[in-house]
């Protein structure tokens, strides 16, 4: 199974989101992306791939224990950015960003894999192809969500499309999930 842990923003928070990224939907070119769906809205911690499905025990209790280690803390969606010359948009992040990036590491150490630079983003659009995504940005830019505190890391299963549908969107499970500062 593919997996990842990621902080899931409250509902409240991406319902605000949700309002600016219906406006850039409405903008000239908007068709040339693929928009991500509300419900997979996500920061991602840590991606594991494909994992086997006897690993996902001894995955969780390590993230249980990263949770335990780790205590509550404020974050806020805020502006954008991109990736790829367009190929990827995204909404950023204030607030403790810090206490974010050491809980990613963490969580990225429970596993050997591929370890990559952390940069905090919930991407809201992708392309195949590079796009000018300026007039997003600058809409993202003056977007600020209200704070929240993240008290929880989730260990997530992405089941990407396979009907060929176009536009067909993954489909985010949530394996497990656990509190920060639970103790220990």
């Amino acid at each position: 199974m593919r997996l990842f842990a990621a902080v899931l923003p409250p509902e409240d928070v991406t319902a605000e989101l949700a309002v600016v990224v219906d406006e850039l939907r409405g903008l000239p070119g908007a068709d040339a992306l693929r928009w991500t769906g509300r419900p997979g809205w996500h920061f991602t911690l840590a991606f594991y791939g494909e994992v086997d499905e006897d690993v996902v025990p001894e995955l969780s209790a390590r993230l249980g224990r990263v949770a335990r280690r780790s205590e509550p803390f404020g974050l806020a969606v805020r502006g954008g950015g991109e990736f790829g010359e367009g190929r990827a948009l995204w909404a950023g992040v204030e607030g403790d960003v810090g206490a974010l990036r050491v809980l990613a590491g963490r969580c990225e150490a429970t596993m050997v894999g591929e370890h990559r630079r952390y940069r905090a983003h919930l991407t809201v659009a992708r392309s195949r192809e590079a796009v000018d995504v300026r007039a997003y940005l600058d809409r993202l830019d003056e977007f600020a969500g209200r704070a929240w505190t993240v008290g929880e890391v989730a260990l997530v299963r992405s089941n990407l499309p396979g009907s060929g549908v176009p536009g067909e969107q993954p489909r985010y499970v949530v394996v497990g999930r656990w509190g920060l500062g639970a103790g220990g």
